[in-house]
């Protein structure tokens, strides 16, 4: 079938993926919701006292199947006020992305409070969520890092604090995705971590990283700052094209409709 009107067809194909990939999301959000009986039990969202990871897909969820379903309707069906929102509604993301660029980089030093505030409070939630707990392991095994700024940034968390009336086995310890990893081991040693804050500075840097996460996040985005600001480059340029492609795609219609 040939496409009479290639900006049509583009449009209703990228609307199409974006639909699809919006529901995706959120259907692994609602499924990991429901694995963790938090649909039975609404009021736990709130419970939480660190970040869910599962809201991060929600929230991506619900924006793709929502510009997804405005682009694809639009298109489709000719609805210009479909595109026009579509249009608006990337704009306005387009807008926050690039105001948020911007105060980043005026606002580095309270940026780096909030990331440290931001890992402090969710070392502390760290056993409350199974994903939040794999999301900080993933983090600290990654980047090589413990804590925000060291190790002894979980005596903010209740099972792994010094405190003589802390009964937990993890007392005095770190998770083991703080372990320095022994490529001898062929089985992961979850018990690496215990009663490692109890010894020496020295002679825990042959057991755990010791430097913090904050840190070590901030070289990783400098060692790798022209993946990141390419990857930034090239979503606002999808965006600006999107934005484009509806709106040429209204006037399309309009001309057309002004021809009746």
């Amino acid at each position: 079938m040939v496409c009479l009107m290639p900006e049509k067809c583009i449009k209703i194909g990228a609307a199409s993926l974006s639909q699809l990939l919006g529901a995706a999301f959120l259907a692994i959000g609602l499924w990991a919701w429901a694995e963790k009986g938090v649909l039975s039990n609404l009021s736990s969202i709130t419970d939480l006292g660190g970040f869910d990871p599962v809201w991060l897909f929600l929230v991506v969820g619900v924006v793709m199947f929502v510009l997804g379903f405005a682009g694809c309707i639009g298109a489709l069906r000719e609805n210009t006020f479909l595109l026009k929102f579509f249009s608006v509604f990337l704009g306005l993301i387009f807008f926050l992305e690039l105001t948020a660029g911007i105060l980043a980089f005026i606002f580095k030093d309270w940026i780096k409070d909030q990331l440290n505030f931001f890992i402090n409070n969710n070392v502390k939630a760290y056993r409350d969520d199974i994903d939040l707990q794999n999301l900080i392991d993933f983090a600290q095994e990654y980047w090589s890092c413990c804590g925000a700024h060291g190790p002894n940034d979980w005596n903010l968390n209740i099972y792994f604090n010094c405190t003589d009336s802390n009964p937990s086995r993890e007392r005095c310890g770190v998770p083991f995705s703080c372990c320095v990893k022994d490529p001898a081991e062929d089985v992961l040693n979850t018990q690496c971590g215990y009663d490692v804050r109890l010894k020496l500075e020295l002679e825990q840097q042959s057991f755990i990283h010791t430097k913090g996460c904050a840190g070590q996040f901030e070289k990783w985005v400098q060692d790798n700052l022209i993946v990141v600001a390419g990857t930034f480059v090239g979503v606002a340029l999808l965006q600006i094209f999107g934005i484009c492609l509806a709106q040429n795609l209204v006037s399309d219609i309009n001309a057309v409709k002004a021809n009746w």
